[in-house]
């Protein structure tokens, strides 16, 4: 079960781009999320938050390593923290999905520093809840300044 869980139900077992699947993978979820509004996507996140960490100190323990390419919980926990407070448009949808990714695979400083400092299931985790927090404050920037996230009809 913990497998299935940290692969996000075998999204991250793909054999491309393993994390880009997972966050891909997150799409309905996150929309679903949105749709339901700010507050239950918040309150959803935060409890999958350390439960992810949870799963991915389980898995590590069990496989002898540090973060896996096939775990993916952590991407869907930092996809998730990209679109709170977004509207549900297609366009949320696609720049959050690129700016999630881009700082997630870049890892800019702090991102990068938390990914080689902190260990176990926390070390997995944080450096995704990073960088959607940093995802999440240039959209915040993006659709207070701009119409380019498009205008939520429901």
């Amino acid at each position: 079960m913990i497998k299935k869980i940290v692969t996000f139900f075998g999204a991250g077992l793909s054999p491309i781009a393993p994390g880009t699947m997972g966050t891909l993978a997150t799409i309905p979820i996150a929309a679903l999320l949105i749709w339901l509004g700010p507050l239950w996507h918040m309150a959803l996140t935060l409890l999958l938050t350390p439960f992810a960490i949870w799963a991915c100190e389980m898995y590590e323990c069990n496989k002898n390593g540090h973060d896996h390419p096939e775990v993916v919980i952590d991407e869907v926990v930092g996809f998730l923290i990209t679109l709170v407070w977004m509207p549900l448009t297609w366009q949320s949808l696609l720049v959050g999905f690129v700016l999630f990714r881009l700082f997630d695979i870049l890892k800019p400083w702090p991102i990068g520093w938390l990914d080689k400092n902190i260990p176990g299931g926390a070390g997995v985790v944080i450096d995704d809840v990073a960088a959607g927090l940093v995802a999440n404050l240039l959209m915040q920037m993006i659709l207070t300044k701009t119409a380019w996230l498009g205008v939520q009809i429901l």
